[in-house]
């Protein structure tokens, strides 16, 4: 039995000129839509449909249907001055409503997103150091490799102009590709496939680092387009960001499933990152805490998480001989069976298993 054709997007509109609009926006997103004239006739394909694309001048009988509420509608308004669209919005449980032409790029990018099948996007983990030397690019490097063991495509971005570099923890520095320099200026729409098959591999993780120029930040929307790229052609996502965020490591926290804050069990320490806490905390969906220990005083990981009022992800427990591996570029982590591969695989299953919900991490 053949299979069956994957679902296109859904245009529910019988107005030609929005169809005209509409269908012109598909041709540039690289998809053909169904479009159906009567919300009526929507039944058959509104809950399969990638995403729906509703005319105004079918809301109402769209309502009148009692089609089933569902994720990925959206209203597309004919009049900005109408001020009860927003209602019927409501009443038809749409995500947004887009005006035309003003909305053009995020019809698009909607479409595109269909076309590619954007709705399974990959977990986004986002580290970041409740202090400096707090082993937030360890457990990133850790989580990346995680991913590679489970057998996903796991893609490793430095977000931190500062750091050291991640690719220096892979001992990949020397590896030919990309690196942030050569991507600063994109933006919009980057292809998936091309920036995983375009950035080096390192370990079995691709990996976007710097190069060891100058340091300059990423524009956000360079982030944004990286980001979105790399969530629909990976399985897993994670981005080793700084304390104190830019532009770009704030998109960066906004488009985290789950963000991890890396603490030592020292109290110096969890002073320090509950100032981190606080800015972190006001960008991100879920923010959850890692207690590296060994902690001088005998504090526990719950002492801590408790201190800074956050959920316990997890403990880094301490490792034999983890500087002088960093300092060879021997990927911490990698040794299954180490107490940070056993940590980064649970983060790891935990994060999958619940990418259903989205900013939700087991704890």
């Amino acid at each position: 039995m053949p299979a069956p054709l994957p679902a296109r997007p859904l245009v529910v509109t019988g107005d030609p000129v929005l169809l005209d609009d509409v269908l012109r926006l598909a041709a540039a997103a690289g998809t053909v839509p169904e479009v159906v004239a009567d919300a009526g006739a929507a039944r058959r394909s509104w809950p399969t449909a990638p995403v729906v694309l509703v005319g105004a001048d079918q809301v109402a009988a769209a309502l009148r249907a009692q089609l089933p509420r569902r994720a990925g509608v959206v209203l597309l308004g004919a009049d900005l001055d109408d001020g009860g669209v927003w209602q019927r919005a409501v009443g038809l449980g749409a995500e947004h409503v887009w005006f035309l032409p003003d909305h053009e790029a995020e019809v698009t990018t909607a479409l595109a997103d269909a076309r590619d099948g954007a709705a399974d996007l990959a977990p986004l983990l986002a580290v970041v150091g409740g202090r400096g030397g707090a082993g937030a690019t360890t457990l990133a490097v850790g989580l990346a490799l995680a991913g590679v063991r489970r057998g996903q495509r796991a893609l490793l971005v430095d977000g931190d102009p500062l750091g050291g570099g991640v690719d220096l923890v892979l001992g990949g520095e020397s590896d030919p590709g990309p690196r942030w320099p050569e991507l600063s200026g994109t933006q919009g729409r980057l292809s998936a496939p091309a920036l995983a098959a375009a950035v080096p591999v390192m370990s079995g993780a691709g990996v976007l680092s710097w190069d060891r120029g100058h340091a300059h930040s990423v524009p956000p929307e360079a982030m944004e387009a990286v980001l979105g790229a790399a969530r629909r052609g990976h399985d897993l996502v994670v981005v080793d960001l700084p304390r104190r965020p830019d532009a770009a490591g704030r998109v960066a926290l906004a488009a985290a499933t789950t963000t991890l804050l890396v603490v030592p069990a020292e109290v110096r320490a969890a002073a320090a990152a509950s100032r981190v806490a606080s800015s972190v905390g006001l960008l991100c969906r879920d923010l959850r805490v890692v207690v590296r220990g060994p902690s001088p005083l005998g504090l526990g990981g719950g002492e801590i998480a408790r201190a800074l009022g956050l959920p316990l992800a997890g403990e880094m427990r301490a490792e034999r001989h983890l500087d002088a591996q960093l300092d060879r570029g021997d990927p911490p982590g990698r040794r299954a069976g180490g107490p940070l591969a056993g940590l980064c695989d649970r983060l790891v299953e935990e994060c999958c298993r619940e990418r259903s919900v989205p900013g939700r991490l087991a704890a």
